[in-house]
């Protein structure tokens, strides 16, 4: 299976706070579409259907992410999480993989890393 393109990648960037939301579309800018969601789980969730989002950027609390998993596992999608943090903590990272998420990044954020991210998000869905 080929990996899609990333310059294809539409992005729901879930509860983050708006400088994080900024930073992230920035450098995500050259690599698709970013769009915020500010509500439930399932809100996001709904949106990501919509719009055929290939990856969710969530907030690194687990009050966000952990529902946030549970709704995409409850309805069966394979739609890679990305949990992002301000300050990154190993411990928060480890929490964030073993609750299921694709993946965890910290801020600044950069061009390289974002591509990164994508494609091992994006082979990581298609292995679910």
């Amino acid at each position: 299976m080929m990996a899609q393109s990333v310059s294809a990648t539409k992005f729901v960037l879930h509860h983050l706070d708006t400088t994080l939301a900024e930073q992230l579309a920035e450098a995500v800018s050259d690599s698709g579409r970013a769009f915020c969601s500010s509500g439930s789980a399932s809100d996001c969730l709904t949106l990501a259907e919509r719009l055929d989002a290939d990856v969710v950027f969530c907030e690194a609390k687990p009050s966000q992410y952990r529902p946030l998993l549970a709704a995409l596992r409850q309805k069966g999608l394979r739609l890679p999480v990305v949990v992002v943090s301000r300050l990154p903590e190993v411990s928060e990272w480890l929490d964030a993989l073993d609750a299921g998420a694709a993946d965890y990044c910290g801020a600044p954020f950069e061009h390289r890393q974002i591509r990164w991210l994508l494609e091992s998000a994006s082979l990581a869905a298609a292995r679910v």
